[in-house]
């Protein structure tokens, strides 16, 4: 996976949660080669990345630089931890914009089967061979959190759900995508029969193989956020995340986690494995 803060240093660095648009300071002026010790250029570039139009557009057009980086967020750009909390202060407003956009109603767009990809791309930050095997006698969804019935769920239990098959476009930060053929139940379905509160705040997944992420609800009562159980008409093969995972068309792939075999409903946020090494929370598309 691609690493948007990849001019970031993991050591000493300080993730200040503060305001996420905190009062600009014009007496900085900071130039894009007077940083040391990291790729200005490099973090300038980042930045734009992470902000959402027209923020842009705007960001661009004033020249983007880590002086204007630092005229935005309001943080001295002075070596790499600076710039990476910097960073993070601009992925954080663009969560908070790409949410207040989100419209719960707006579909992904579907397509027909001669459109299917095929073979459809493995991804995950392990190889293909390392992908869990799971025991699907012995496997259980295991449920937590704002729930009414926190019993789990076997295999059995989830294939009886009523289910439905979209054609959608997975896009992966990496710059590739692919459309596949995904069968499972709704997760608003899920959540209903759960008796979940669906006036928290977040659902939080986590994987088998150690991987997790975290979702608003409202895209998780999104008609087209599924449990999946099935990839091209056949069981979903260990690649692909057998014998679950959640398909999220309205997000980036790096958001829809493989293999899950916990799900809790909460208010407080968690992050995820890529977002808590700085990808964007919302990364909705």
């Amino acid at each position: 996976m691609l690493d948007p803060l990849r001019s970031r240093r993991r050591d000493g660095c300080h993730d200040r949660r503060s305001n996420l648009w905190p009062l600009r300071r014009p007496e900085m002026s900071c130039s894009i080669s007077s940083v040391p010790g990291i790729d200005a250029e490099l973090v300038a570039k980042d930045a734009a990345k992470l902000l959402p139009e027209p923020s842009r557009r705007a960001f661009l057009r004033a020249g983007a630089s880590v002086g204007a980086l630092a005229f935005l967020t309001g943080c001295d750009v002075i070596d790499g931890p600076s710039a990476e909390n910097a960073l993070r202060i601009v992925s954080r407003f663009n969560d908070r914009v790409q949410a207040w956009l989100f419209n719960p109603n707006r579909l992904a767009p579907t397509y027909p089967e001669t459109a299917i990809t095929r073979p459809f791309p493995f991804n995950a930050y392990y190889r293909e061979e390392n992908a869990p095997d799971i025991d699907e006698d012995e496997y259980k969804l295991l449920i937590d959190g704002l729930v009414d019935d926190k019993r789990p769920w076997t295999l059995d239990r989830l294939y009886a759900l009523p289910q439905e098959t979209q054609i959608t476009r997975l896009v992966c930060i990496e710059g590739w995508s692919a459309i596949g053929k995904w069968t499972g139940t709704p997760l608003r379905e899920f959540l209903r029969r759960i008796g979940a509160d669906t006036r928290a705040k977040y659902v939080h997944f986590t994987c088998a193989e150690g991987y997790s992420s975290s979702i608003d609800m409202a895209t998780a009562l999104h008609p087209q956020t599924q449990l999946t159980f099935k990839y091209d008409g056949e069981v979903l093969p260990p690649k692909y995340g057998f014998p679950m995972r959640v398909r999220i068309p309205t997000k980036l792939g790096f958001k829809n986690p493989k293999h899950v075999i916990g799900l809790v409903v909460l208010n407080n946020y968690t992050g995820g494995y890529w977002e808590d090494e700085g990808y964007n929370w919302f990364s909705g598309l």
